[in-house]
């Protein structure tokens, strides 16, 4: 049997492209296991350490949440093979992503709107500042009558 080759976190953060704090965090968390450690008390690393933190690494790259990320990983840990509850979890992240995806486009096309405007020189003064005092309902015309009910 060979000797598994462990890694310091310094080590471990490098090879897992991360710090070593969020090394700690993750332990501190308990999504990945404690390591063992060396005589003089360093923590040592190993092949299944970093394989976590890769899922870990990715699950974050994709935008699960640290408790999906914890759901997740109790399934992968579960040796029948969860393969539906995924599945579940993550159609339901996605569903979550392109949400937020609509937000952002709905946001895109009102601030290229503001943009348009001032570009387009239509409105006398700001036309962004205009369009953000009147989310309130505040606007120069009536600034003097609203400013007290805000």
């Amino acid at each position: 049997m060979t000797e598994e080759r462990m890694l310091t976190r310094g080590a471990a953060a490098k090879r897992a492209g991360c710090h070593g704090e969020t090394i700690r965090y993750y332990e501190r968390i308990g999504l990945l296991p404690p390591p063992p450690r060396s005589a003089g008390g360093h923590r040592l690393y190993g092949k299944a350490h970093l394989r976590r933190l890769g899922f870990i690494r990715r699950c974050r790259d994709l935008g699960f949440t640290i408790d999906e990320i914890r759901g997740l990983l109790r399934l992968a840990d579960d040796e029948r093979g969860a393969c539906v509850e995924v599945r579940e979890l993550t159609l339901a992240h996605l569903a979550s992503v392109r949400a937020k995806i609509a937000d952002l486009s709905a946001m895109e096309a009102t601030l290229a709107r503001m943009v348009a405007d001032c570009e387009n020189g239509t409105h006398p003064g700001c036309p962004v500042i205009e369009a953000l005092s009147s989310a309130l309902g505040v606007s120069p015309e009536n600034e003097g009558r609203r400013g007290s009910e805000l």
